[in-house]
């Protein structure tokens, strides 16, 4: 059995750089795509900042109010001052099916994780399609030489056809492809193969690790935890001991072990909806309001979907102070389409403890609310 030969591909600034090649007098300017911003003010963060906006500091999510102040004070140095573009996801979304044909001229088996990640098998004689264009030229000993001619043929495609960029990583797995990519941005390629894992991964911080977040950083900081070689003296048993069930999953991952398989299609899980509200509020009717909006548009697309029967019904809401809580309800027999209503009232009965000191003692004002059915059945 050959051994695995993943890739990852990774746009550079996706949705930016769309903009970019979509309106040729945005080239070269510090762009940020997100929420709406009026007067200086928004209620949401930003979804993608190109490389020239990042020099100002600017990054995805952040808070959209807090990009447009860094913008201002960039300006006031005498800096051209960033164009803020609302999300254009049809734009973005017809790109990204373009870039899904030109990897899929080059490999059977691809995954599509994002609207701008991807990652496909390029192991030899298992997934490898059009191995005789590469075969005179490098022989199938070579797994990752070849893999790597691969890539940057892909890579030239897409910056011929979409004027876009992208990162790759190659590795042995999906976990150290992702990596390897996001170490090379904007523009780059990195090759990590097996033998090299452990060496690649031990000065990396430990915030370079998929699953280790802002909050897992701090904690493992203050144990002076702070690149991945610092976690190698742990047992299995003591990561799960100090990080609980998931320090499972980071034991492996410090040591490069990943056997994740190639998922070509994705199982729809949930369908939903969410908004931000102007002003953070805990009237009545203004949260109805958006929540009757909010199951309305849950509703057409789930019936519009092929699925027959959704069994959980689950809101979302965040808080002025930003913590977030779900809460949910399951259902044996199911919600089939000639049920709408039932939908709206189990959503009310779902948002009302939140409302009142049952689920919000501190009478928090809420800052956006959301709306999503699960566990769906064809």
């Amino acid at each position: 059995m050959n051994k695995r030969v993943i890739a990852h591909l990774d746009m550079d600034a996706f949705f930016a750089s769309v903009e970019e090649v979509t309106t040729p007098r945005f080239l070269g300017k510090p762009i940020v795509v997100g929420s709406e911003i009026i007067n200086g003010r928004g209620r949401g963060v930003v979804s993608t900042a190109n490389y020239a906006a990042r020099k100002y500091g600017i990054h995805s999510a952040m808070p959209i109010t807090l990009a447009w102040q860094l913008s201002q004070e960039a300006k006031r140095k005498g800096l051209e001052e960033v164009i803020f573009l609302p999300v254009d996801f049809e734009l973005y979304h017809k790109v990204s099916a373009h870039v899904l044909e030109i990897i899929k001229r080059h490999c059977d088996s691809v995954e599509q994780a994002s609207v701008d990640e991807f990652y496909f098998d390029l192991t030899p004689a298992e997934t490898f399609s059009h191995s005789a264009e590469y075969e005179n030229d490098i022989g199938w000993a070579g797994n990752f030489k070849k893999a790597e001619a691969v890539c940057r043929k892909i890579k030239k495609e897409i910056r011929e056809t979409e004027k876009v960029t992208c990162s790759i990583g190659i590795g042995p797995n999906k976990l150290i492809a992702k990596i390897a990519a996001g170490m090379k941005k904007p523009d780059g390629m990195m090759v990590v193969q097996e033998k090299e894992v452990q060496d690649f991964l031990n000065p990396l911080g430990i915030r370079e690790l998929p699953g280790i977040g802002p909050k897992t950083a701090e904690f493992l900081y203050k144990k002076d935890i702070r690149i991945i070689s610092d976690l190698l003296k742990f047992s299995r048993e003591g990561l799960k001991d100090m990080m609980g069930k998931h320090g499972e999953s980071i034991f492996d991952k410090i040591r490069g072990i990943d056997d994740s398989p190639i998922t070509q299609f994705h199982q729809v899980k949930s369908i939903g909806e969410q908004t931000t509200f102007n002003q953070n509020t805990l009237e009545p009717l203004i949260i109805y309001d958006y929540l009757e909006k909010l199951s309305g548009g849950v509703w057409q697309s789930f019936i519009k979907s092929d699925f027959t029967v959704f069994n959980t019904i689950t809101i979302i809401v965040r808080f002025a102070d930003f913590e977030t809580k779900t809460s949910s309800k399951s259902f044996k027999e199911g919600i089939g389409k000639d049920n709408k209503k039932k939908l709206e009232i189990e959503i009310l009965k779902l948002m009302l403890p939140f409302l009142d000191k049952r689920a919000n003692p501190k009478r928090k004002l809420l800052r956006l609310v959301g709306v999503r059915i699960e566990k769906l059945v064809k």
